[in-house]
């Protein structure tokens, strides 16, 4: 058996076993990653002293990195939920927006959020909001979140100044303006597709009701509560932090200005700000008091401890198949086919994710294998290289991505549950965005 295929087979063999471990044996999914990472490693047959090294790397990077962007999220969110912030949000999306159209505004707030951030960030954001314009408004979880997870994602993968196109861009020296342009273009269709038209497919298939995280008690009525303009503006504080360090990197900002915006740009930071000035803007401004604002914040952590270890453990998993080389040896494969340069494009990120499941790996990987094609391509032309990577950098979000198991833990749903709504909806996004590229291709 040659080295790649080793390493093809021991990839497939560690899905496998997260997968029946967690569905049939119906293990813990924390345990289930870890024992899956040591059969790839195994099976690829690593040192199982390095297996134990990448898995523990993963996980530590996972925490340190997402964990705590979680953490600050969730006591953002309990924080909103709590002062009545986020009543006013829902009671005005609810009074602005018809029954019909909640699933189209739902999917214009996760594009707008998910413009700057990382997709986990925007997430843990918008979950507050989520769960209770569905608990208000009656209508399936599903049907709302959906729509939102799509335009999160759509960011992710196809506009700058998303940290994705923008590595795409700098390693196809692509032109920024333009690709932007051309982005927003390919994401507007494609939200459509994978969010509300999906969503309403996905809502026959799984139907669940809001889970109880990040809720208050519904009997209680705010006497005062912060008001829409305010509690908007805070809910786009952290957005507006973290764009303002992508608008550095674009304008190549120096000296003060440029440390300072890439300090309180920096996700950490601008979630911890967030949190602080909340403290007021949320807290004070909704009539609570500071003690009661402390119980609220300590009060956040506990539902979020299991998705913190589930989604490390997931990171880890990821680190043991980037470790054994997978992602090289499925690069390898497609270099040399003659297909469509953008489709091309798109496979190579497909096989990355599905391998890795990072979009932002896969991002870099097929950006950097794609270079030398890209030389002899117009202007447009790279552009749409950079979507069509973006495109499928986003393909069928499954057992070996942190993001899967974030969407799972938050709304409460089985494996299968996860994978019949937000993988499919992955899928769908990243294949209309790859014909909606194709289609732009034969215009520009």
């Amino acid at each position: 058996m040659s080295d790649s295929t080793q390493l093809i087979l021991a990839a497939l063999i560690g899905i496998a076993v997260i997968v029946v471990l967690i569905t049939v044996a119906k293990l813990h999914p924390f345990l289930s990653l870890t024992l899956g990472s040591l059969a790839v490693g195994a099976m690829a047959g690593m040192p199982m002293a390095d297996v134990l090294e990448s898995f523990s790397t993963g996980v530590g990077d996972t925490v340190a990195g997402v964990g705590m962007l979680i953490a600050l999220g969730a006591m953002f969110g309990k924080l909103l939920a709590d002062s009545g912030g986020a009543d006013q949000i829902v009671d005005t999306i609810i009074g602005k927006s018809s029954d019909r159209m909640l699933p189209w505004a739902m999917a214009g707030i996760g594009a707008l959020i998910g413009l700057p951030m990382f997709f986990e960030i925007g997430l843990v954001l918008l979950m507050p909001v989520i769960f209770l314009v569905a608990r208000r408004s009656g209508k399936s979880l599903i049907a709302l979140g959906i729509p939102a997870l799509a335009g999160l994602s759509a960011m992710h993968g196809f506009v700058p100044p998303h940290p994705g196109p923008l590595v795409a861009v700098d390693a196809l020296d692509a032109d920024l303006g333009l690709t932007l342009g051309l982005g927003v273009l390919v994401a507007i269709p494609t939200i459509i597709v994978a969010g509300p038209m999906f969503a309403k497919v996905a809502t026959r298939w799984v139907d669940i009701p809001a889970p109880d995280l990040f809720s208050t008690d519904e009997t209680v009525t705010h006497e005062k509560r912060p008001s829409f303009a305010l509690t908007l503006a805070t809910v786009l504080l952290p957005v507006v932090l973290m764009l303002a360090k992508t608008v550095a990197d674009i304008i190549e900002a120096e000296g003060i200005v440029r440390s300072t915006l890439d300090f309180i740009g920096t996700p950490l930071v601008a979630l911890l700000i967030s949190v602080l000035v909340a403290l007021f803007t949320f807290g004070r401004a909704g009539g609570m008091e500071w003690q009661k604002i402390m119980d609220s914040l300590g009060a956040s952590l506990g539902p979020i401890a299991g998705i913190v270890f589930i989604v490390g453990a997931g990171g880890g998993f990821k680190q043991t198949l980037i470790d054994t080389g997978i992602a090289d040896v499925v690069a390898g494969w497609v270099e040399d086919t003659d297909f469509s340069v953008l489709v091309v494009a798109w496979l190579v990120a497909v096989l990355i994710r599905l391998a890795t499941g990072s979009a932002t790996v896969a991002t870099v990987t097929a950006s950097g294998i794609m270079a030398p094609l890209a030389e002899g391509l117009s202007t447009p032309e790279v552009s749409l290289l950079v979507l069509a990577i973006g495109a499928g950098s986003v393909f069928f979000s499954h057992v070996n991505d942190a993001g899967f198991w974030l969407v799972k833990e938050y709304f409460g749903m089985t494996v299968g549950q996860t994978i019949k709504t937000w993988s499919l909806m992955e899928t769908v996004l990243s294949v209309s965005g790859l014909v909606f590229v194709l289609l732009l291709g034969l215009v520009v």
